[in-house]
């Protein structure tokens, strides 16, 4: 009896969301279509008991549990049967997922499944891989959008720096913005591979848009080194990261100002660096780095449909150096 109870009470929670899936995305669709994106959230934890996102990838659709210890296996598909039915969505093209809150971080990469499989998806006039399977994530943070047209209206004829470059898509609105030189940094050898594909995709050059597989650290001590000189970057690291070879901890809220003096030494003068953190308990301390202006952006830079009343999906500074 306790089981039909809690089967019922799932029963209800799926046509719930549901219903909320199929009308937010008959809100948001006609717009997005006008603008060419193929990629967006439907659903982010809005009613409390349902706790997942669900995100479209062009005739795909995304729903992610976030779990906890008393999470049951039965519910994920449940939701996923029913948003598949009421979208019209085939199951093959529904894409489950777990996420533990406060634990992913610095998981970009951890493999869940060995797919390999990708497809493209259109973001304004740029096209993106992005693989629905076999990591936490999917290679394209849909709510970093507008942040990346920010960057593109203010790269022509600047040397754009790309650290924690994950699967490259900052570098290639870059390209596309007019950047005389790219430079991609990540310690993911998944990653560096994922942005060459990207920007082959696009038709951004070797030549110019370079690619770096090393620690940020790393890279930054050997560009002080050379001399190399940026006049735009965007800083967009995890919460929390471990380098086994070194054993280099990185904890953002107490290390963002080693890493944001590290980059501004390598900026020339007047250049700005964009930077942006989805640490929900994140204090910034800013003010002893000597930066000519520090200005948070958040509420420039988060699309419409990813705002919530229940949290803050990333925060954002446009810094002048």
């Amino acid at each position: 009896m306790q089981d039909q109870k809690i089967l019922e009470k799932y029963r209800n929670q799926a046509a719930m969301l549901s219903n909320r899936v199929v009308k937010r995305y008959r809100h948001l669709q006609k717009r997005f279509a006008r603008q060419n994106i193929e990629v967006f959230r439907l659903y982010d934890w809005d009613i409390p008991e349902i706790r997942a996102a669900v995100d479209w990838y062009a005739g795909h659709l995304v729903i992610a549990e976030y779990t906890r210890m008393q999470s049951t296996p039965e519910w994920l598909p449940m939701m996923g049967e029913a948003v598949s039915g009421a979208m019209n969505v085939p199951l093959e093209n529904v894409h489950l997922k777990e996420r533990r809150l406060g634990s992913q971080e610095g998981k970009r990469y951890e493999r869940l499944d060995y797919t390999d499989q990708k497809f493209i998806v259109s973001e304004r006039d740029l096209k993106f891989y992005i693989n629905p399977n076999d990591y936490v994530d999917t290679g394209l943070f849909s709510d970093h959008r507008n942040t990346r047209k920010m960057v593109r209206e203010i790269s022509e004829n600047r040397d754009f720096l790309n650290l924690y470059c994950y699967t490259g898509s900052f570098s290639c609105y870059a390209a596309k913005g007019g950047a005389r030189r790219t430079v991609s940094v990540d310690r993911s050898e998944t990653a560096i591979a994922w942005a060459r594909e990207n920007m082959t995709l696009n038709g951004m050059g070797e030549e110019t848009n370079i690619l770096v597989h090393a620690s940020a650290f790393d890279f930054l001590h050997k560009a002080k080194k050379e001399n190399q000189k940026f006049d735009l970057a965007v800083v967009d690291p995890p919460s929390f990261s471990k380098t086994r070879a070194t054993k280099d901890d990185f904890d953002i809220v107490k290390d963002h100002p080693r890493l944001l003096r590290s980059v501004a030494d390598q900026m020339r003068k007047d250049s700005w660096i964009f930077f942006s953190t989805n640490h929900q308990e994140f204090h910034p301390a800013m003010d002893a780095i000597g930066f000519s202006e520090v200005k948070e952006i958040t509420s420039d830079t988060i699309p419409e449909d990813y705002i919530s009343k229940r949290r803050t999906i990333h925060r954002c500074w446009k810094i002048r150096v």
